[in-house]
């Protein structure tokens, strides 16, 4: 069951006139980008569209602790002023008629979802039969994702765990089990965006851009997490390193003392995340993952998604 919504449902209808106006005006501009590179004035250009219309927020499903049906949640977060919903594979205690109807009676578009099991069933385990299942799981995930409405499979790719799944074997394992489904991803029009997480594989920006050019296709590219990465380095120079290899972003803080945090009180360098995004001339989810709760903590943090990201 597909659910049967335009790819601008992620405007409201009272803004699609200037959206749409936006967008040609974006179109335009983008080709004098080569040529203001060499003055150093293309980030001043790509800027001046507000970000509020080219990016679009929510947050993850389990962050989500409001009480109440699968259309009332949609609810809330609608209320609070997110843009759209980011579900999980498989689904947790209701079903994809849930979804249909929540999506029918808010309008809210689910984005994309989660692979909930690459964890434990790793495309990197060294047993071929774990590895078979975790393709089974990840192309599962893309039949999901395509009838919920959405457009991406975020995926962890994999652990280094030791001697028998080092990064190397990370790295080759899971670039053949992914090859495994990619005819399902082209066929549905579902990415597979690669999360950067704690998992000991591609710490470094270039190692990540490797991997994915390595993979070297079009329905596979970076779920960037701006926070996770700032236990290693700036965020924004990974941003400026993997480039328009980014399509989605997942929003959390880090420190030092602290490790995670509430967006906009750790050690990522909000500004210069806004300037490198501005450079790659990024649009498309953000999407929070930090600690949730009810409706006045998903406020909060809508409020610091919006105060970061300077969406007002």
């Amino acid at each position: 069951m597909r659910l049967d919504h335009s790819s601008l449902s992620i405007i409201p209808s009272s803004n699609r006139r200037d959206f749409l106006r936006t967008t040609t005006a974006c179109a335009v501009g983008a080709a004098l980008i080569p040529a203001l590179n060499q003055l150093g004035l293309a980030a001043e250009v790509t800027a001046s569209t507000s970000r509020k219309d080219k990016f679009f927020t929510a947050v993850k499903w389990g962050m989500i602790e409001h009480p109440g049906s699968v259309t009332e949640k949609f609810q809330l977060c609608k209320d609070l002023g997110y843009t759209g919903m980011e579900l999980i594979s498989p689904l947790d205690g209701f079903a994809l008629e849930d979804v249909v109807a929540a999506h029918q009676a808010t309008g809210m578009p689910v984005h994309g979802v989660v692979d909930m099991k690459h964890w434990e069933i790793r495309l990197s385990s060294p047993d071929e039969s774990i590895r078979e299942q975790g393709i089974n799981h990840l192309r599962q995930a893309l039949e999901d994702c395509h009838a919920m409405g959405g457009f991406s499979v975020l995926l962890v790719p994999g652990q280094v765990n030791g001697e028998q799944e080092t990064h190397d074997d990370v790295w080759t394992r899971s670039i053949a089990g992914i090859r495994h489904v990619l005819d399902t991803a082209s066929r549905l029009g579902v990415r597979i965006l690669i999360e950067n997480v704690w998992n000991g594989f591609c710490e470094t920006p270039e190692q990540l851009r490797d991997y994915l050019d390595e993979i070297d296709h079009p329905w596979v590219a970076s779920y960037f997490d701006i926070g996770n990465v700032r236990k290693f380095s700036p965020s924004e120079n990974w941003i400026r390193v993997l480039g328009n290899r980014i399509v989605k972003l997942d929003v959390k803080d880090w420190s030092v003392k602290d490790g995670f945090c509430k967006i906009g009180d750790g050690e990522v360098n909000w500004p210069e995340v806004r300037r490198a995004l501005d450079e790659i001339q990024f649009s498309g989810w953000c999407t929070a993952e930090v600690t949730g709760g009810g409706a006045e903590e998903l406020k909060d943090i809508h409020r610091r998604m919006t105060e970061v990201l300077d969406l007002r």
